[in-house]
């Protein structure tokens, strides 16, 4: 018990660090669409502030089924108001085929960093992005293979 107040407590932090950073505008509140990479799936994100945004993306990596869900800090890219970078920290649940892996159940935390770019005039994100992970329960160990292209639907 007193590992899991530790590992949420190492959690929070960053996370109100994060939350206390300088507003930045975001030209759109939710968006929907595809990921595409090792760990490919669907993805919504929605802004519950100007620059900070809740992002869920459901997973099918090799006869599993995965659900991650992260909370993103936004920074324009030079002062742009098309182009961002993005970090963030969450966590991960899924279950695999025990025929593909030791364990059936997994779950564990994620960080993302990545680049994300909205089109002015058509509501289409582009991004670009590394989710690295962390196995607490199930198949245990670090993941490093989870870059991901997104094609996502704003809406405004």
């Amino acid at each position: 018990m007193k590992s899991l107040k530790k590992n949420l407590l190492l959690l929070l932090i960053p996370l109100t660090f994060m939350m206390t950073m300088s507003v930045f505008s975001q030209n759109y509140i939710h968006a929907a669409g595809l990921r595409g990479g090792v760990y490919s799936g669907v993805n919504y994100k929605n802004f519950f502030s100007n620059s900070v945004a809740f992002e869920g993306i459901l997973l099918k990596p090799w006869k599993a089924f995965d659900l991650t869900l992260l909370v993103e800090k936004h920074h324009p890219v030079d002062r742009s108001r098309n182009f961002f970078l993005y970090y963030g920290i969450g966590g991960h649940a899924g279950f695999y085929d025990a025929r593909y892996a030791k364990h059936s159940f997994i779950s564990g935390g994620d960080v993302i960093v990545g680049f994300e770019y909205e089109f002015s005039r058509v509501p289409i994100a582009l991004g670009v992005d590394w989710k690295p992970f962390y196995n607490f329960i199930g198949t245990s160990g670090f993941y490093t293979d989870g870059g991901a292209f997104s094609f996502r639907y704003t809406f405004r």
